[in-house]
């Protein structure tokens, strides 16, 4: 029989349940996604960085674990909630349980409690600090500990997430898999390039990167290099892109005043595309504000209105943060995309600069691709600005 475990939030409401995963105890910020699949890709997600993860569908890790679905280098969530595991894995990609993953990389997890409740108390109450144990089981000890851990607000987790050092892609990890989910996409940029036409050299900021971003990007015809997210904008300028990319990240947006003042400088040198946390500091760069959601928008299903094109997109996100919109200059920056079910910005772009940004994730790995055109947009403004050097050259 499994061990127990309890899960304590702050304000003192306590589950109790089997363990699994690794022994040991951990605090961070309880919240909940309501995807269906892709607990690996969420397991591995550097946004969830300081999060304990509590999964809506009932039933996780049935199709076990693989080798090539990860979105990082490890695992950045503090815990894992569960409603039922399988003891059961079936899957021809499986390489290992759920169970085992979770205890080769230290993962505190809990099973069997009422994750409809839980997920009610933290939309009613708002995401808060928790403590997931299996070593103290004592409710009053837990809870303090609860209480004790560090506020998401005004919380830097970027510094702990981000890359050591620069690398590129393609010397990095294999762009094909045995099982390729974004086939269709990879067959549909073929054309992107032109014959002859030579490919992109994106940036990537990494804040928290997940290596679909980067699958994406090599399949729409960029050769991508990585950097840490304290890069300077001079050292960006210096290996001449034709992109930059600001990528998805944990943690508070508004506690980053170094990293936005290098945005700054970067805009207008180069195409800026940002995702996520990117959109969030971009808001910042541009002279507005952030602010932190009651529980954030975490999940495969996020009805977005492009408001330039008046269709509605379903989006993947993961989020705490938003971006205040009465805060931006609307003679410099056009608001292009709405959340349908709580009015969240989810989209902006420049009036005079090539610079765009979205709350969610385009490339939606795992979740729906309606939103892989942006990465046709970044193409096209890569290839104006080339156009443009090389006018300015002509006339020089």
């Amino acid at each position: 029989m499994n061990k127990e475990a309890i899960l304590a939030l702050e304000d003192g409401r306590t589950f109790r349940g089997p363990a699994w995963g690794a022994h040991g105890e951990r605090t961070g910020e309880i919240v909940f996604n309501t995807a269906m699949s892709g607990y690996q890709e969420i397991l591995t997600d550097p946004s969830y960085a300081g999060q304990i993860v509590t999964m809506t569908y009932p039933e996780i890790g049935n199709y076990g674990v693989n080798d090539e679905d990860i979105e990082s280098r490890r695992p950045f969530v503090e815990g894992f909630v569960v409603r039922e595991t399988s003891p059961i894995v079936s899957n021809w990609r499986a390489s290992m349980s759920l169970d085992e993953y979770l205890k080769r990389h230290g993962i505190v997890g809990i099973s069997e409690i009422d994750t409809r409740a839980l997920v009610r108390h933290i939309r009613e109450k708002g995401a808060m600090r928790a403590c997931i144990s299996s070593v103290d089981l004592n409710e009053h000890s837990v809870i303090a500990k609860a209480k004790n851990a560090p506020e998401m607000l005004g919380r830097n987790l970027v510094d702990e997430v981000t890359c050591g050092d620069s690398y590129r892609w393609s010397d990095i990890r294999d762009d094909q898999k045995t099982f390729d989910p974004i086939g269709e996409f990879r067959r549909d940029t073929r054309s992107l390039l032109a014959p002859g036409e030579a490919p992109f050299r994106v940036v990537a900021y990494d804040f928290g990167i997940k290596y679909y971003i980067l699958r994406y990007l090599a399949a729409a015809g960029c050769e991508v290099t990585v950097v840490p997210a304290r890069t300077p904008a001079d050292d960006v300028i210096s290996m001449a892109p034709d992109g930059i990319f600001l990528s998805n990240g944990p943690g508070d947006p508004a506690a980053l005043p170094g990293i936005v003042a290098e945005i700054k400088r970067l805009l207008g040198a180069a195409p800026v595309f940002g995702i996520c946390l990117g959109h969030q500091l971009l808001g910042l760069a541009f002279g507005g504000s952030t602010f932190k959601l009651k529980f954030g928008h975490r999940g495969g299903n996020q009805p977005v209105k492009n408001e330039r094109t008046g269709r509605i997109e379903i989006t993947s996100h993961n989020h705490g943060f938003a971006v205040d919109p009465d805060s931006l200059n609307r003679n410099e920056i056009e608001l292009t995309h709405f959340n349908l079910n709580d009015g969240c910005l989810e989209g902006m772009r420049h009036k005079n600069l090539p610079v765009f940004s979205v709350q969610y994730h385009p490339e939606a790995g795992p979740g729906p691709h309606d939103a892989t055109y942006l990465f046709h947009e970044f193409i096209a403004k890569m290839r104006a600005h080339r156009e443009e050097l090389k006018r300015i050259v002509q006339v020089r």
